[in-house]
């Protein structure tokens, strides 16, 4: 994916650990429940093995790294502010571990969930 030369060697990224990161911040946002699939097929795999990298999808066409995020979040927050927080915390994340600027986060909101309010 990311491929930096140095004196020393090379480094190379690959997309899985970018997204493990991603994953990881944004489960952290304040009120993001959980991340999901696109679509069904993913989910339907998702119960069979779990995976770090489950609802983020990473771009990379050689210059630009463009990162998509599918969320759920707590019905009764504000929906547009968990998303623009969802955005800044991951591309803090993703921006400080690689040393790289990302080109675009787009943020999926998937659904809402009720906590139980018991």
């Amino acid at each position: 994916m990311t491929d930096e030369t140095t004196p020393l060697g090379s480094i190379q990224v690959a997309p899985r650990s970018i997204a493990s990161i991603a994953y990881q911040a944004a489960l952290q946002s304040y009120g993001v429940v959980g991340l999901t699939s696109k679509n069904i097929v993913d989910g339907l795999a998702q119960v069979i093995v779990k995976d770090p990298t489950y609802g983020v999808e990473i771009h990379y066409d050689g210059l630009n790294i463009d990162i998509d995020i599918y969320v759920i979040i707590e019905y009764g927050t504000r929906i547009k502010s968990v998303a623009n927080s969802v955005c800044n915390t991951v591309r803090y994340h993703v921006e400080k571990a690689l040393g790289m600027p990302i080109n675009e986060i787009n943020v999926h909101v998937q659904g809402l969930r009720v906590s139980d309010l018991d």
